[in-house]
């Protein structure tokens, strides 16, 4: 009997060996294909080529400023347009937010996209934040005069940065299940950035700068979500936030509810 207990003991250790290693093997395991499926998603990878067509959008409307061929450009354009005397409605005011409001609203009569509620509203809260950010300081940097002349704050179009900003979140959220959806929200910031040059608000210049602030914005936002989410989330995970954009008097801003 007490020979048998000593082998008894050294079995029972040996098993809880194996089963350790067992259980950390599996760990290991399960770490490397949820790292590998990190690396696989590259929707929030940081990428030059998506800084491509915001840049130069960007590079245009700035070189207008000072390159005259360009800035005759601006003027030939609302010559065109006034030559047909159109009429003045302010759509756009709201069409900015048309395709940011498709995503919601899809999602809500299930067509999902690649983000649920919480994460999307981050990241488009994100986006309007950065594209306020820089479309606000530049207004009153450049102070170019609007077309209309009622003061020195048309370039870059807020307007149409929100507009594609919205737009490049229906892109991104769309692309990969219903590409030919997600590019539908362009042709309403296309017609957001039109119809500020249509109501005299704003140079040609000035539509095509804010598109490419819009799109960099989003850009930069989903390549910040993963720091922003995990800012949010702290080390403790029993708590829910939100952050949303709203429009209120013609004033753009973000609110944030986190639950502990």
């Amino acid at each position: 009997m007490k020979s048998f207990l000593p082998t008894l003991l050294m079995i029972l250790f040996s098993q809880n060996l194996f089963a350790q290693d067992s259980l950390s093997l599996k760990n290991n395991f399960t770490d490397s294909i949820s790292t590998l499926g990190l690396q696989l998603d590259n929707t929030h990878q940081f990428s030059y080529k998506k800084l491509i067509v915001p840049a130069v959008f960007i590079s245009y409307g700035v070189a207008t400023l000072k390159i005259a061929p360009l800035k005759q450009l601006n003027f030939s354009t609302r010559t065109e347009i006034n030559e047909h005397k159109p009429d003045h409605i302010r759509l756009d005011n709201y069409m900015q937010f048309v395709p940011a409001a498709l995503v919601y609203s899809l999602n809500a009569f299930g067509v999902p996209g690649k983000h649920n509620f919480r994460d999307r509203s981050i990241i488009y809260g994100t986006s309007l934040l950065l594209a306020s950010a820089v479309v606000l300081p530049a207004k009153h940097l450049v102070k170019e005069e609007r077309p209309d002349q009622s003061n020195r704050l048309s370039f870059p179009s807020g307007h149409t940065a929100f507009a594609f900003a919205s737009a490049q979140l229906m892109y991104r959220e769309y692309k990969d299940t219903n590409f030919w959806l997600g590019i539908s929200g362009y042709s309403l910031a296309i017609f957001t950035g039109v119809y500020r040059m249509l109501n005299d608000k704003h140079w040609f210049s000035d539509v095509v700068a804010g598109a490419g602030i819009g799109i960099l914005s989003t850009e930069a936002a989903y390549w910040l979500y993963p720091k922003i989410d995990h800012f949010l989330s702290g080390k403790n995970k029993n708590y829910s936030a939100m952050i949303m954009p709203f429009y209120q008097n013609k004033t753009a801003g973000i609110g944030l509810v986190k639950n502990f």
